[in-house]
């Protein structure tokens, strides 16, 4: 697996790699973690890795994480 690319967001952490034919986009916030595969073959280039990631992806990922974190904070609570 090779690390193509780690930056900071403003929402998140973004590492992109590149394994067995795919793209893993990861983004990482606190404890919640989403990943995308994305086929090689979809794209001409890594640059367009940059525009999939665009503010209206970032802000419904921004989302996601908070329902995740809430799902999770529920589920430690009922664990309990």
């Amino acid at each position: 697996m090779r690390v193509v690319k780690e930056y900071m967001r403003p929402q998140c952490k973004v590492t992109i790699f590149q394994w067995n034919g795919k793209y893993l986009v990861k983004l990482e916030k606190g404890l919640i973690e989403q990943t995308y595969k994305i086929p090689e073959l979809d794209l001409t280039s890594e640059a367009e890795l940059e525009a999939i990631l665009s503010e209206s992806f970032m802000q419904k990922a921004e989302k996601r994480f908070s329902e995740m974190m809430q799902d999770l904070q529920t589920a430690i609570q009922e664990a309990l």
